[in-house]
């Protein structure tokens, strides 16, 4: 049997709500009667909801996703075609991901020759220079950025789209947008560049090689938090093999720390400490949220029914 979240009453028939996933009693189900969290992601541009009594709608708080979402040349209001992506940090992360990795593919074949599909060495230095955080030019900071959004290949971008796209939403519910975007930038900027510190640090990555894109970093800091604030949330490793996440957690996590330990930071191809820093940063912030917030238990913590606020079920794919 569930229990309320505000004064821990076993309900049989509990309410969820849809702006905080939070469990609630009867009495508790509005949001402003149990302080909901998501309230402060509620942002009404067109005055939908304004009675003309309450002045203060006026002045709601804007997410920080919206203020970016505003700035671009599509409508991203409630029916515009990214409507999904209005308030949602998550999905927001995604489209940048994947609009990043199609410029990627055009720019690729934009820079090779005409018939080719291989860029000439002064061409790849000019890809490199926009999507690649090199150790050649760790000053170009804005790779920094560019390099998180920036991957590798399809299976790439698809691993860590899967991580965010579980993991994000559950995140959201304990950080503000401008929070959750700290993290997963400040993750992924620290990640990479203790990757290309490593790089330096061993030399032999030549004129052309070396460098790190992707962003496992934060995506390994957002999957680091939710395993300290929910160690037992069962999910299924290669989608049919059940175990709770801290199992899978602290096994990727040994990997990687034997193989950077080893002198295989870069093994495989993968970016072995980029996913350690990650993960590290990850587990420091939920140690944080978990001192200073409260955290709901495994009768309480469920998510919500799907929908721009996030996708639905109650556990990961891994």
């Amino acid at each position: 049997m569930a229990k309320c979240d505000v004064c821990g009453a076993a309900v049989s028939m509990p309410y969820n709500c849809r702006h905080c996933g939070g469990t609630h009693c009867s009495q508790h189900r509005l949001p402003e009667n149990h302080s909901c969290s998501g309230l402060h992601q509620w942002n009404d541009p067109k005055g939908v909801f304004d009675s003309g009594f309450d002045s203060s709608a006026d002045n709601a708080e804007t997410s920080s996703t919206d203020r970016i979402l505003a700035k671009l040349p599509i409508d991203t209001g409630p029916g515009g075609p990214l409507a999904y992506f209005r308030g949602n940090v998550t999905y927001t992360i995604l489209l940048f991901m994947w609009v990043t990795f199609l410029l990627q593919q055009v720019a690729s074949l934009g820079l090779a020759p005409r018939g080719s599909l291989e860029m000439y060495p002064s061409a790849y230095e000019t890809y490199r220079s926009i999507f690649v955080l090199t150790p050649q030019n760790p000053e170009y900071a804005w790779t920094w950025v560019t390099s998180i959004f920036a991957h590798g290949g399809l299976i790439h971008i698809a691993f860590n789209s899967i991580v965010i796209f579980f993991f994000g939403p559950l995140l959201a519910r304990y950080l503000r947008d401008r929070q959750f975007w700290a993290l997963f930038l400040g993750a992924g900027i620290l990640a990479g560049l203790a990757q290309i510190m490593i790089q330096i640090s061993e030399g032999g990555y030549g004129l052309l090689g070396g460098g790190v894109v992707g962003a496992s970093g934060g995506a390994l800091a957002i999957l680091g938090v939710i395993t300290v604030l929910h160690p037992q949330l069962r999910v299924y490793f290669m989608f049919f093999i059940p175990m709770p996440l801290w199992i899978l957690t602290v096994g990727f996590a040994a990997i990687s720390l034997l193989l950077v330990g080893g002198g295989g930071a870069g093994a495989g191809g993968i970016a072995h400490a980029a996913h350690l820093v990650g993960l590290v940063v990850g587990f420091a912030v939920g140690e944080y949220i978990k001192r200073t917030q409260n955290v709901r238990g495994p009768n309480q913590f469920q998510l919500g029914p799907g929908g721009p606020g996030g996708p639905g079920g109650g556990r990961g794919p891994f």
